[in-house]
Protein backbone atom coordinates (compact mmCIF):
# COMPACT_ATOMS: atom_id res chain seq x y z
CA UNK A 1 0.00 0.00 0.00
CA UNK A 2 1.45 3.18 -0.74
CA UNK A 3 0.98 6.07 1.70
CA UNK A 4 1.84 10.08 1.52
CA UNK A 5 3.91 11.34 4.60
CA UNK A 6 3.11 15.25 2.59
CA UNK A 7 0.02 14.77 0.75
CA UNK A 8 -0.82 18.05 0.64
CA UNK A 9 1.64 18.42 -2.04
CA UNK A 10 -0.93 16.51 -4.41
CA UNK A 11 -3.03 19.21 -4.63
CA UNK A 12 -0.54 20.95 -7.09
CA UNK A 13 -1.86 17.90 -9.56
CA UNK A 14 -5.03 20.60 -9.89
CA UNK A 15 -2.26 22.49 -12.26
CA UNK A 16 -2.24 19.80 -14.95
CA UNK A 17 -5.49 20.90 -16.29
CA UNK A 18 -4.31 24.59 -16.57
CA UNK A 19 -1.36 23.76 -18.03
CA UNK A 20 -3.11 22.36 -20.66
CA UNK A 21 -5.46 24.58 -21.16
CA UNK A 22 -2.54 27.25 -21.07
CA UNK A 23 -0.77 25.58 -24.08
CA UNK A 24 -3.99 25.29 -26.10
CA UNK A 25 -5.01 28.93 -25.76
CA UNK A 26 -1.10 30.06 -26.79
CA UNK A 27 -1.89 27.70 -29.91
CA UNK A 28 -4.79 28.96 -31.38
CA UNK A 29 -3.38 32.71 -30.29
CA UNK A 30 -0.14 31.59 -32.61
CA UNK A 31 -2.72 29.96 -35.48
CA UNK A 32 -4.31 33.53 -35.39
CA UNK A 33 -1.45 35.54 -35.85
CA UNK A 34 -0.75 32.90 -38.99
CA UNK A 35 -3.96 33.69 -40.83
CA UNK A 36 -3.04 37.79 -40.34
CA UNK A 37 0.41 37.25 -41.53
CA UNK A 38 -1.40 35.43 -44.95
CA UNK A 39 -2.47 32.44 -46.16
CA UNK A 40 -2.43 29.39 -43.84
CA UNK A 41 -1.60 26.81 -46.51
CA UNK A 42 0.92 29.10 -48.21
CA UNK A 43 2.58 29.26 -44.49
CA UNK A 44 2.75 26.19 -43.79
CA UNK A 45 3.88 25.15 -47.19
CA UNK A 46 6.87 27.86 -46.56
CA UNK A 47 7.68 25.57 -43.34
CA UNK A 48 7.78 22.09 -44.11
CA UNK A 49 9.94 21.05 -41.13
CA UNK A 50 7.41 22.43 -38.82
CA UNK A 51 5.12 19.73 -37.05
CA UNK A 52 1.97 20.20 -35.84
CA UNK A 53 2.03 17.46 -33.30
CA UNK A 54 5.04 17.44 -31.51
CA UNK A 55 4.15 20.45 -29.62
CA UNK A 56 0.99 18.26 -28.24
CA UNK A 57 3.28 15.59 -26.95
CA UNK A 58 6.09 17.19 -25.67
CA UNK A 59 3.33 18.84 -23.71
CA UNK A 60 1.83 15.79 -22.61
CA UNK A 61 5.28 14.35 -21.37
CA UNK A 62 6.19 17.78 -19.80
CA UNK A 63 2.48 17.17 -17.66
CA UNK A 64 3.28 13.60 -17.03
CA UNK A 65 6.87 14.57 -15.48
CA UNK A 66 5.14 17.11 -13.29
CA UNK A 67 2.75 14.78 -12.17
CA UNK A 68 5.79 12.48 -11.20
CA UNK A 69 7.55 14.99 -9.71
CA UNK A 70 4.36 16.18 -7.49
CA UNK A 71 3.89 12.47 -5.94
CA UNK A 72 8.01 12.73 -5.34
CA UNK A 73 7.32 15.85 -3.37
CA UNK A 74 4.37 14.40 -1.31
CA UNK A 75 7.04 11.45 -0.38
CA UNK A 76 5.44 8.13 -1.22
CA UNK A 77 6.10 5.46 1.47
CA UNK A 78 5.28 1.66 1.70
CA UNK A 79 6.54 -1.63 3.80
CA UNK A 80 5.03 -0.11 7.21
CA UNK A 81 5.03 -2.47 9.74
CA UNK A 82 3.85 -2.60 13.15
CA UNK A 83 6.32 -2.25 16.33
CA UNK A 84 6.14 -1.85 19.92
CA UNK A 85 7.93 1.15 21.21
CA UNK A 86 8.37 2.39 24.74
CA UNK A 87 7.65 6.06 25.76
CA UNK A 88 8.22 7.55 29.39
CA UNK A 89 5.93 10.16 30.69
CA UNK A 90 2.74 10.80 32.43
CA UNK A 91 -1.17 10.60 31.43
CA UNK A 92 -2.95 13.52 31.45
CA UNK A 93 -6.97 13.77 30.11
CA UNK A 94 -8.53 17.32 30.00
CA UNK A 95 -12.00 17.20 30.60
CA UNK A 96 -13.63 20.32 28.82
CA UNK A 97 -16.71 21.95 29.62
CA UNK A 98 -18.93 22.15 26.15
CA UNK A 99 -21.66 23.69 27.48
CA UNK A 100 -23.61 26.81 26.20
CA UNK A 101 -22.23 28.88 28.92
CA UNK A 102 -18.85 28.64 27.23
CA UNK A 103 -19.98 31.11 24.85
CA UNK A 104 -19.53 33.95 26.78
CA UNK A 105 -17.53 36.17 25.26
CA UNK A 106 -14.93 37.30 28.05
CA UNK A 107 -12.74 36.03 26.11
CA UNK A 108 -11.38 36.47 22.67
CA UNK A 109 -13.37 34.85 20.65
CA UNK A 110 -15.39 33.00 23.19
CA UNK A 111 -14.22 30.64 26.31
CA UNK A 112 -14.66 27.05 23.97
CA UNK A 113 -12.78 28.72 21.60
CA UNK A 114 -10.12 30.21 24.05
CA UNK A 115 -9.64 26.96 26.00
CA UNK A 116 -9.12 24.91 22.64
CA UNK A 117 -6.75 27.03 21.66
CA UNK A 118 -4.65 26.07 25.31
CA UNK A 119 -5.22 23.14 24.80
CA UNK A 120 -3.79 22.96 21.53
CA UNK A 121 -0.60 24.74 22.82
CA UNK A 122 -0.92 22.09 25.65
CA UNK A 123 0.00 19.46 23.09
CA UNK A 124 2.99 21.10 21.62
CA UNK A 125 4.43 21.31 25.03
CA UNK A 126 4.26 17.31 25.45
CA UNK A 127 7.41 15.24 24.88
CA UNK A 128 6.72 11.45 25.37
CA UNK A 129 3.62 12.03 27.61
CA UNK A 130 -0.06 11.03 26.57
CA UNK A 131 -3.13 12.46 26.81
CA UNK A 132 -6.64 12.41 26.46
CA UNK A 133 -9.81 14.35 25.95
CA UNK A 134 -12.90 14.31 27.65
CA UNK A 135 -15.93 16.38 27.17
CA UNK A 136 -19.04 17.39 28.80
CA UNK A 137 -22.21 19.73 29.55
CA UNK A 138 -24.97 17.49 30.93
CA UNK A 139 -23.61 14.12 30.47
CA UNK A 140 -20.01 13.45 29.30
CA UNK A 141 -18.04 11.41 26.60
CA UNK A 142 -14.72 10.60 25.52
CA UNK A 143 -13.55 12.49 22.62
CA UNK A 144 -9.87 11.07 22.04
CA UNK A 145 -8.19 7.90 24.34
CA UNK A 146 -5.42 8.60 25.94
CA UNK A 147 -2.58 8.83 22.99
CA UNK A 148 0.72 10.13 22.13
CA UNK A 149 -0.26 10.81 18.52
CA UNK A 150 -0.32 14.84 19.33
CA UNK A 151 -1.48 15.44 15.42
CA UNK A 152 -4.37 13.49 15.81
CA UNK A 153 -5.70 15.10 19.69
CA UNK A 154 -5.56 18.50 17.57
CA UNK A 155 -7.67 17.07 14.68
CA UNK A 156 -10.28 15.83 17.25
CA UNK A 157 -10.26 19.35 19.11
CA UNK A 158 -10.88 21.11 16.59
CA UNK A 159 -14.74 19.58 15.91
CA UNK A 160 -15.33 20.09 19.09
CA UNK A 161 -18.70 22.86 19.55
CA UNK A 162 -20.96 23.23 21.98
CA UNK A 163 -23.39 20.90 20.10
CA UNK A 164 -20.70 18.10 20.74
CA UNK A 165 -23.12 17.03 23.82
CA UNK A 166 -26.83 17.16 23.07
CA UNK A 167 -27.25 16.99 27.04
CA UNK A 168 -27.16 20.36 28.09
CA UNK A 169 -26.09 21.22 31.72
CA UNK A 170 -22.89 20.92 33.28
CA UNK A 171 -21.97 17.81 35.32
CA UNK A 172 -18.10 17.96 36.40
CA UNK A 173 -18.55 15.17 38.62
CA UNK A 174 -19.67 12.80 36.09
CA UNK A 175 -16.55 14.05 33.59
CA UNK A 176 -14.10 13.38 36.54
CA UNK A 177 -15.60 9.48 36.91
CA UNK A 178 -15.33 9.08 33.42
CA UNK A 179 -11.97 10.54 32.91
CA UNK A 180 -10.77 7.98 36.09
CA UNK A 181 -12.40 4.70 33.48
CA UNK A 182 -10.50 6.49 30.37
CA UNK A 183 -6.84 5.89 32.73
CA UNK A 184 -5.04 3.22 30.74
CA UNK A 185 -4.55 -0.21 32.69
CA UNK A 186 -0.26 0.42 32.79
CA UNK A 187 -0.50 4.09 34.19
CA UNK A 188 -0.55 3.77 37.93
CA UNK A 189 1.16 6.59 39.40
CA UNK A 190 1.64 9.55 37.15
CA UNK A 191 -2.04 10.48 36.05
CA UNK A 192 -3.54 13.97 36.14
CA UNK A 193 -7.11 15.25 35.47
CA UNK A 194 -7.12 18.56 34.15
CA UNK A 195 -11.00 20.37 34.27
CA UNK A 196 -11.61 23.40 32.22
CA UNK A 197 -14.84 25.08 33.19
CA UNK A 198 -16.71 27.73 34.28
CA UNK A 199 -17.65 26.06 37.06
CA UNK A 200 -21.43 26.48 37.00
CA UNK A 201 -21.70 23.00 38.50
CA UNK A 202 -25.60 22.17 38.08
CA UNK A 203 -25.94 18.22 38.06
CA UNK A 204 -23.87 16.36 40.51
CA UNK A 205 -21.26 16.34 43.26
CA UNK A 206 -17.89 17.36 41.81
CA UNK A 207 -15.65 16.93 44.81
CA UNK A 208 -16.71 13.91 46.03
CA UNK A 209 -15.22 12.76 42.43
CA UNK A 210 -12.47 14.73 42.31
CA UNK A 211 -11.72 13.04 46.67
CA UNK A 212 -12.78 9.66 44.76
CA UNK A 213 -10.16 10.15 42.26
CA UNK A 214 -7.29 11.57 44.47
CA UNK A 215 -7.83 7.88 46.31
CA UNK A 216 -6.64 6.58 43.33
CA UNK A 217 -3.51 8.56 43.14
CA UNK A 218 -4.96 10.93 40.58
CA UNK A 219 -3.87 14.54 40.81
CA UNK A 220 -7.53 16.99 39.82
CA UNK A 221 -6.60 20.39 38.60
CA UNK A 222 -9.11 23.01 37.46
CA UNK A 223 -8.82 25.66 35.65
CA UNK A 224 -11.93 28.59 35.89
CA UNK A 225 -13.21 30.28 32.79
CA UNK A 226 -14.85 33.59 32.81
CA UNK A 227 -15.41 36.35 35.40
CA UNK A 228 -16.87 37.13 38.31
CA UNK A 229 -19.06 39.86 37.05
CA UNK A 230 -20.58 37.57 34.16
CA UNK A 231 -21.40 37.91 30.77
CA UNK A 232 -24.78 37.25 28.60
CA UNK A 233 -24.70 33.89 26.42
CA UNK A 234 -24.86 34.51 22.90
CA UNK A 235 -27.08 32.80 20.78
CA UNK A 236 -28.59 32.43 17.10
CA UNK A 237 -30.26 35.71 16.74
CA UNK A 238 -29.13 37.50 19.62
CA UNK A 239 -28.42 36.72 23.73
CA UNK A 240 -30.15 33.38 25.61
CA UNK A 241 -32.51 33.72 28.08
CA UNK A 242 -34.83 32.23 30.63
CA UNK A 243 -38.69 31.33 30.79
CA UNK A 244 -39.21 34.86 31.91
CA UNK A 245 -37.48 36.30 29.17
CA UNK A 246 -34.60 38.08 31.33
CA UNK A 247 -31.03 37.40 29.68
CA UNK A 248 -29.14 35.03 31.59
CA UNK A 249 -25.86 36.00 32.76
CA UNK A 250 -22.98 33.06 33.32
CA UNK A 251 -20.56 33.66 36.08
CA UNK A 252 -17.12 32.24 36.81
CA UNK A 253 -18.00 29.75 40.20
CA UNK A 254 -14.77 29.70 42.17
CA UNK A 255 -15.31 28.55 44.90
CA UNK A 256 -16.62 24.89 43.45
CA UNK A 257 -13.37 24.86 40.95
CA UNK A 258 -11.26 25.65 44.38
CA UNK A 259 -13.11 22.80 46.39
CA UNK A 260 -12.35 20.25 43.23
CA UNK A 261 -9.12 21.30 43.09
CA UNK A 262 -8.28 20.67 47.16
CA UNK A 263 -10.12 17.60 47.15
CA UNK A 264 -8.13 16.27 43.96
CA UNK A 265 -4.54 17.01 45.25
CA UNK A 266 -4.32 19.62 42.73
CA UNK A 267 -4.36 23.25 42.37
CA UNK A 268 -7.23 25.57 41.09
CA UNK A 269 -6.11 28.00 38.45
CA UNK A 270 -8.07 30.92 37.05
CA UNK A 271 -7.46 30.87 32.99
CA UNK A 272 -5.69 34.26 32.12
CA UNK A 273 -2.57 34.82 29.95
CA UNK A 274 -1.60 33.20 26.69
CA UNK A 275 -1.19 29.49 28.15
CA UNK A 276 -4.67 30.16 29.64
CA UNK A 277 -2.94 28.58 32.95
CA UNK A 278 -1.97 25.34 31.79
CA UNK A 279 2.23 26.53 32.30
CA UNK A 280 1.70 25.67 36.14
CA UNK A 281 0.32 22.36 35.49
CA UNK A 282 3.01 21.44 33.35
CA UNK A 283 5.82 22.35 35.70
CA UNK A 284 3.67 19.98 38.41
CA UNK A 285 4.00 17.13 35.78
CA UNK A 286 7.41 17.72 35.09
CA UNK A 287 7.75 17.10 38.79
CA UNK A 288 6.02 13.73 39.38
CA UNK A 289 7.97 9.93 38.42
CA UNK A 290 7.72 9.11 34.50
CA UNK A 291 6.24 5.89 33.40
CA UNK A 292 7.14 3.85 31.32
CA UNK A 293 4.06 2.90 28.45
CA UNK A 294 4.69 0.59 25.83
CA UNK A 295 2.54 0.70 22.70
CA UNK A 296 2.13 -0.66 19.05
CA UNK A 297 3.04 1.97 16.56
CA UNK A 298 3.64 1.95 12.52
CA UNK A 299 7.08 2.33 11.83
CA UNK A 300 10.08 1.79 9.36
CA UNK A 301 8.50 2.92 6.00
CA UNK A 302 10.42 2.82 2.69
CA UNK A 303 10.96 5.68 1.53
CA UNK A 304 10.20 5.70 -2.82
CA UNK A 305 10.02 9.49 -3.88
CA UNK A 306 13.66 9.17 -5.08
CA UNK A 307 12.10 6.95 -8.04
CA UNK A 308 9.14 9.56 -9.16
CA UNK A 309 11.99 12.22 -8.88
CA UNK A 310 14.25 10.08 -11.29
CA UNK A 311 11.23 9.34 -13.58
CA UNK A 312 10.13 12.62 -13.78
CA UNK A 313 13.99 14.20 -14.43
CA UNK A 314 14.05 11.47 -17.12
CA UNK A 315 10.52 12.48 -18.74
CA UNK A 316 11.83 16.04 -18.79
CA UNK A 317 15.09 15.18 -20.71
CA UNK A 318 13.31 12.90 -23.40
CA UNK A 319 10.64 16.31 -23.74
CA UNK A 320 13.83 18.74 -24.41
CA UNK A 321 14.98 16.20 -26.82
CA UNK A 322 12.22 15.79 -29.09
CA UNK A 323 11.90 19.26 -30.42
CA UNK A 324 9.35 20.78 -32.55
CA UNK A 325 10.58 19.67 -36.32
CA UNK A 326 9.24 17.01 -38.06
CA UNK A 327 12.15 14.16 -38.67
CA UNK A 328 14.19 15.02 -41.92
CA UNK A 329 13.86 10.89 -42.81
CA UNK A 330 11.40 8.62 -42.51
CA UNK A 331 12.17 5.47 -40.64
CA UNK A 332 11.17 3.03 -43.43
CA UNK A 333 11.75 5.35 -46.43
CA UNK A 334 13.27 3.24 -49.35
Amino acid sequence: MLLFADSQYLYLLLLIPLFLLGYGVLRYLRSRRVKAFGDPALVEALMPSRSRSKGWVRMAIFCLAFAFFVLGLARPRTGARLAERNTKGAEIIVALDVSNSMLAQDYSPNRLERAKLAISRLTDKLQEDRIGLVIFAGTSFVQLPVTTDYVSAKMFLGSIDTSSIPVQGTAIGDAIRLCIKSFSAQSEKSRVIVVISDGENHEDDPVAAAAQAAELGIKVYTIGVGSAEGQPIPVEGGLLRDKEGNIVVTKLDEDTLRAVAKAGGGAYIHAGGEEFGLNPIINDIRKMEDEEFGSVVFEEYDEQYMYFFGIALLLLIVEMLIGERKPRRKLFEV
